[in-house]
C-alpha cells in the first residue's frame, strides 16, 4: 500500500513539474493520434456520405463490411501493416516499419470504418429529410455531399471524437509496427506497457493519468455535442 501510494506520489509529482519524458511521449502521442485520426476522417466521412445518397448494386454488402469492420482487431491490422512494411513485403523499401509514419498507418486502418460508419447513419437520416428537396433544385452529387456533411457537422465532429477515443487507447497494432523504440516511436500505451513490466510505476501512473483524462475529455465532448444537437432538434 505504501509503494502504490508513493507511486501517486510520485505520478502528480512528474506531471505537475512537466517531466521531459512524460511530455515527449505525450505529445507524441497526440501527434500520431491526431494524424491519424484527421486522414481517417478524411477518407471516412466522404465515404460515409457516398454510401448514404448513392444507389448501386452491392452497397449493403459494402455498408455490412464497413460495419464489420468496426470490430476489426487491432494486433491483426498492426500484424497485416507490419508485412507490407517489412523488408520482405511490398512497401519494405520505403522504411517505414518501427516509425511514427507505420503507427498511423495502422491507426487510420482501425479509425477509418468508425468514422465512415457513423458519418453513414448521421447522413442517411439527413438524405431522407433533403433528398426531394435537393433534387428539385437539380443539385450535383458534389453539391448534395457537401451540403449533407455540412449540416450533420456535429454528428460527423462526434464521429471524429470517437475516432480520437479509440486511437488514442490503442495499444496492439502501434506496438507492432512501430515497435516502442525510446525518443522514436514510443506513444502513452506502449511506454505504460513498458514502464510497468519496468517497475517504474511512477511514471506508468503518469501517463496512464494523462491518457484516463484524455479519454474522459473526449467523453465528455461527445456527451456535450449529443445533448446539444439533440436540444437543436426539439
Amino acid at each position: 500500500m505504501v509503494e502504490i501510494w508513493q507511486g501517486l506520489q510520485s505520478a502528480f509529482w512528474l506531471i505537475a513539474t512537466l517531466d521531459a519524458d512524460l511530455v515527449e511521449i505525450t505529445l507524441r502521442s497526440l501527434q500520431v493520434t491526431l494524424t491519424a485520426v484527421l486522414i481517417a476522417c478524411a477518407l471516412g466521412m466522404p465515404l460515409g456520405t457516398f454510401l448514404a445518397i448513392q444507389r448501386f448494386r452491392y452497397r449493403r454488402p459494402v455498408i455490412a463490411v464497413l460495419n464489420a469492420l468496426m470490430g476489426l482487431p487491432p494486433v491483426v491490422v498492426g500484424l497485416i501493416v507490419y508485412l507490407f512494411l517489412s523488408r520482405s513485403g511490398p512497401f519494405g523499401a520505403l522504411n517505414l516499419l518501427f516509425t511514427p509514419t507505420a503507427m498511423i498507418i495502422a491507426q487510420i486502418i482501425i479509425v477509418t470504418p468508425l468514422v465512415a460508419s457513423i458519418a453513414h447513419q448521421a447522413v442517411r437520416e439527413l438524405w431522407s429529410d433533403y433528398h426531394d428537396l435537393l433534387l428539385s433544385l437539380n443539385a450535383t452529387k458534389r453539391q448534395r455531399m457537401l451540403t449533407l456533411l455540412f449540416d450533420a457537422r456535429r454528428a460527423l465532429l462526434t464521429a471524429a471524437l470517437a475516432g480520437f477515443g479509440r486511437a488514442i487507447g490503442e495499444v496492439g497494432a502501434v506496438m507492432i509496427v512501430g515497435g516502442n523504440i525510446d525518443h522514436v516511436s514510443r506513444i502513452l500505451t506502449t511506454a505504460i506497457a513498458l514502464e510497468t513490466s519496468k517497475g517504474n510505476f511512477a511514471l506508468a501512473l503518469g501517463l496512464g493519468f494523462i491518457l484516463i483524462g484524455l479519454a474522459i475529455a473526449v467523453n465528455v465532448a461527445i456527451h456535450a455535442l449529443s445533448r446539444t444537437e439533440r436540444e437543436s432538434i426539439w
